[in-house]
């Protein structure tokens, strides 16, 4: 597409790691959102200062500020979550099955059931579940608000626009938050 081939070369060497500036890391931040809400944002970047300044842009222009490290994590705490389908089994019987995988608490969502664990635990409890002939909707590792914060609607609309915004940021992967819907 008429781009000069010095210009390809530097981009693949750039995406693997050869040039400076091509190397990703793992970034987390801790911020406070409309009401006080708390928030996690986790993502990957090749510029953790660019994406910081972005990020808080992003929030104070919906009443959101960036909190100190430790501010915000202690809200929270890091779980395996599972969705297990109840493939028309009992209730009693797939709890039971769920309790003996290791699993540390669940709770029924509609005919589905999010399976709690230790994060350590998350694929053996999947991998259990499995041979147990059990179909998993999704696994992930995440954070957990230990409580849940209640805000006014017009807050929560500031909170929408907030998690829209860091979520169309390129370098944000997660956010997780404290608010109760």
């Amino acid at each position: 597409e008429n781009m000069p081939a010095d210009n390809i070369e530097r981009a693949i060497k750039k995406g693997t790691g050869e040039l400076a500036g091509g190397n990703l890391e793992e970034v987390s931040f801790e911020a406070f959102g409309p009401g006080g809400i708390a928030m996690i944002i986790e993502g990957i970047t090749d510029n953790k200062n660019r994406t910081l300044g972005e990020l808080k842009g992003i929030l104070s222009q919906y009443e959101g500020k960036m909190a100190g490290e430790g501010a915000v994590r202690w809200m929270f705490e890091k779980r395996g979550s599972m969705v297990v389908h109840s493939e028309g089994k009992p209730k009693e019987e797939l709890e039971l099955l769920i309790i003996e995988s290791g699993a540390e608490d669940m709770s029924w969502q509609n005919t589905n059931l999010e399976v709690y664990t230790k994060p350590e635990d998350l694929e053996k409890t999947k991998k259990t579940l499995i041979e147990k002939g059990l179909k998993i909707e999704s696994a992930s590792l995440g954070w957990f608000a230990k409580e849940e914060a209640t805000i006014s609607d017009r807050e929560k609309e500031k909170a929408q626009k907030i998690f829209q915004a860091l979520d169309e940021n390129d370098a944000v992967q997660d956010i997780y938050s404290n608010l109760k819907m």
